[in-house]
């Protein structure tokens, strides 16, 4: 296994019950996360999101197949978790004691104690004006904040972090996203994300990758994913002639004055020379990229063929 990738997932499927309770968590499931970028991973509720982690962090084992870490199985190898921390199913501290405290009994557990490190880590996050208060008083979001503080205490090369936004105003949200940038950009750290808030996944991670039902269903860097598939809006004349020109080779529809094709951004170029070479009018052209929100329900609408009944005895 190459140590250019951070994660490699070969072949993962994750089985929990027998027989009639039998659950098939993750699926044959095989990714590659290059170092140094932001990743992420979606997926709907029950995906297999949370059993993924899981093993990547070695806390459970696959069914079968192997999961690798800078090109190290994470199978009995504890020192190897060392190069990794994480904020996953929200942060859990000691409410009675203050969010410094709170960080230096993790370090200290850790054997990473640094009192500098620590203090800058809270003004990183946010928190340096908060940090001797209790925990007990802090929001949601608050305790977000420091848990991505203790994420880091380690100076991990790979940062796991699952709904770090959650319970985060708007403005934090966008703290935590700056922040998420700064870790790979500045530090060379590698980010591996999960998270619901779609339009927050597309501004920050390089490559995503999608699971429905526990399989892989779409993954690539996100830029090119949305530019993948577009809706381009023609105002033309004659519309039926347009429209005859353009359907033996993408999907047209018509919506009021306006011709509305599904086809690459790549695509335009190729589609305006057919209909002037046509002797068609073009008033406009208007290029709508989909959203990652649009690729993940499209992605996740249709379930995904079942496993063969030999690859679920294997399984």
């Amino acid at each position: 296994m190459s140590q250019s990738f951070a994660i490699q997932l070969d072949n993962v499927s994750k089985t929990f019950g027998r027989r009639r309770k039998r659950v098939e968590a993750v699926r044959q499931l095989s990714l590659e996360v290059s170092a140094g970028q932001v990743f992420g991973f979606l997926g709907p509720n029950g995906a297999g999101k949370s059993t993924t982690i899981r093993m990547m962090m070695d806390l459970i084992r696959p069914s079968t197949g192997s999961v690798y870490l800078y090109g190290r199985s994470v199978q009995n190898n504890p020192s190897l978790m060392r190069r990794v921390g994480a904020l996953v199913e929200g942060a859990a501290f000691y409410d009675f004691l203050t969010g410094r405290k709170n960080l230096e009994i993790l370090a200290r557990t850790g054997d990473c104690y640094n009192p500098d490190q620590i203090q800058n880590l809270l003004v990183q996050v946010g928190m340096a004006d908060r940090a001797d208060r209790r925990v007990q008083g802090y929001s949601t979001g608050m305790k977000q904040r420091l848990g991505l503080a203790a994420a880091l205490l380690n100076d991990p090369d790979l940062v796991i972090l699952d709904e770090p936004t959650n319970g985060l105003d708007p403005a934090g949200i966008q703290d935590v996203r700056h922040f998420i940038r700064d870790l790979a950009e500045k530090q060379g750290k590698t980010v591996f994300l999960s998270s619901h808030l779609l339009s927050e996944v597309e501004q920050v991670c390089d490559q995503v990758a999608i699971i429905h039902n526990g399989r892989l269903v779409q993954t690539g860097k996100v830029a090119d994913l949305l530019s993948a598939q577009a809706i381009v809006r023609l105002e033309v004349t004659p519309a039926d002639r347009a429209m005859g020109l353009l359907l033996p080779r993408w999907g047209v529809t018509e919506n009021g004055r306006w011709l509305e094709v599904q086809a690459a951004r790549e695509d335009v170029p190729e589609m305006v020379q057919r209909l002037v070479a046509a002797e068609v009018q073009i008033f406009q052209v208007m290029v709508q990229q989909q959203s990652l929100e649009a690729l993940f329900l499209a992605a996740t609408a249709v379930d995904q063929p079942q496993p063969s009944s030999e690859a679920t005895a294997h399984a």
